[in-house]
């Protein structure tokens, strides 16, 4: 039998060595991180749980309030590049059908990712003038969801530094790059990819893990628009050349109406692709008639809502859904219970030393119409928790790189966290038990894993080894194999 041990707690249970999985591939870390978004790492689990944390509401950060933007303003992406955070969304100030010519690609900028400006860019005529942050103008319907990104493939070009992807069934996605996110030119005249229905923000991305251009765009489970608003995906080598667009799959979670999906890599795990996106629960109705007429709501505004969920994806045609449940819920206020609010912008972001930002659309179809902006922990989006009584986890083999294993954790006073290391037979390793970890205890985002006075697992690198992490009114939130040299 192999002890569990509970630290400052007595033993509740015990597992046996028949309840180890033992033929199972060993999964190579290297010295990437690991988050708790989903169970891919997870052989078992005892009194422990994955748990989803709820963003902190930081406010309005970025009113839709100038002539050419307006109450319809949406599909936002956030990128940092070095010091600066740019803010792309469509502006249009009165409900139209997708792609109508009054739609323009706006610009904002930040030095924090918490106070923004518009610059006056001078690039496009608007309303008989210059003086506007507009990047894109006259090039409907590529304006309804321009959405870019900054390529981090090597052998992007400077000048093609920056790409994006815009358009709707219509007119296929088209592709353009810029220098500097500002001005931009298209790719081609023709569009790139054709198969599919795109009347949302469709998400393109360089794939440091994958080695290709990733294109994740609206679809339907169904012939037309019959079935669920879904997601499908489709890869390039070039960003010209696309493939067949295959349906993203979602396990045994049931289907449900996703407008947008917002697939990214996450900046500290680009292996991880996380899927902050949008909900819709059509003719779920809460705002009646009189409601709306007070709140200036457009009248064709509000027979839905929506809020936010969280998934991510490993590459493949799979999204992992572990949470069914809201990650972010429509704020206290008739006005956040409106069709097409709450819709998360694309990306997270770096805003502090240990804080993370994501942005939401919120007071969609009126005239206070604004992006908001929500912070957590880095790598906070989920963790592996454990209450006072106690519990645990069991990894798949695993190999890695390094010499340092790192977690980023917290514990209350009375809690503390622990790990141990084992064979692939899950067999204890002399020198790495739960008995001589020294127990982790406080809030940090980073800390390094000690054994007695012993950091190093260097002689364990490269050998298939299983991870028990033993938790007590605590969450882990990352952890990753690293050298010290780092």
């Amino acid at each position: 039998m192999i002890p569990v041990y509970s630290g400052l707690l007595p033993v509740i249970f015990l597992l046996t060595a028949s309840q180890v999985s033992l033929a199972q591939e060993a999964v190579s870390l290297a010295d990437r991180r690991e988050l708790f978004v989903d169970e891919y790492l997870i052989d078992s689990l005892k009194g422990a749980t994955l748990r989803m944390h709820t963003p902190v509401d930081e406010g309005q950060v970025l009113p839709f309030d100038l002539p050419w933007e307006g109450a319809f303003s949406a599909y936002v992406t956030i990128l940092q590049d070095g010091d600066t955070f740019k803010a792309y969304y469509r502006g249009v100030p009165t409900a139209g059908k997708d792609g109508n010519s009054a739609e323009v690609t706006c610009y904002a900028e930040s030095a924090d990712g918490i106070h923004w400006v518009k610059p006056h860019l001078g690039i496009h005529e608007v309303g008989g003038d210059t003086n506007n942050n507009v990047i894109l103008a006259n090039e409907a319907p590529i304006t309804h969801n321009f959405s870019p990104f900054i390529d981090t493939n090597p052998a992007a070009k400077p000048d093609e530094r920056y790409k994006a992807l815009g358009g709707t069934q219509k007119s296929g996605l088209v592709a353009f790059t810029s220098p500097d996110g500002i001005h931009w030119k298209r790719l081609q005249n023709e569009p790139v990819f054709r198969q599919g229905v795109f009347d949302s923000q469709n998400v393109s991305f360089w794939s440091e893990n994958e080695g290709m251009y990733l294109c994740y765009f609206r679809s339907w489970t169904g012939k037309g628009y019959q079935g669920f608003r879904s997601v499908s995906r489709t890869t390039s080598r070039d960003f010209i050349h696309w493939t067949e667009p295959e349906p993203m799959g979602f396990g045994n979670t049931p289907y449900e109406h996703l407008y947008t999906q917002q697939t990214s890599p996450y900046f500290r795990a680009p292996h991880i692709y996380l899927a902050i996106g949008a909900r819709f629960m059509p003719n779920r109705k809460v705002v009646s008639d009189e409601e709306a007429e007070k709140l200036g709501i457009n009248p064709n505004y509000y027979n839905d809502c929506s809020d936010a969920i969280l998934m991510s994806s490993r590459g493949g045609n799979r999204y992992y859904r572990h949470f069914m449940e809201s990650f972010i819920r429509p704020g206290i206020g008739l006005q956040n219970w409106v069709s097409r609010s709450n819709y998360p912008a694309l990306n997270l972001v770096q805003t502090g030393p240990a804080e993370m930002s994501l942005y939401v659309n919120q007071d969609y179809a009126q005239p206070s119409a604004h992006l908001r902006r929500y912070s957590m922990r880095l790598d906070g989006l989920a963790s592996l928790s454990a209450g006072y009584a106690g519990g645990e986890m069991l990894t798949r083999p695993v190999t890695f790189t390094g010499n340092r294993l790192e977690v980023n954790f917290a514990t209350s006073a009375a809690g503390e966290a622990r790990v141990e290391l084992l064979d692939e037979s899950g067999n204890k390793l002399p020198g790495y038990s739960l008995e001589e970890c020294r127990p982790l205890v406080g809030n940090e985002i980073s800390k390094t894993v000690y054994w007695n006075s012993n950091p190093d697992v260097s002689e364990l690198s490269g050998k298939e080894i299983r991870m028990r992490i033993r938790l007590s009114d605590a969450d882990l939130f990352s952890f990753r194999f690293y050298s010290n040299a780092d």
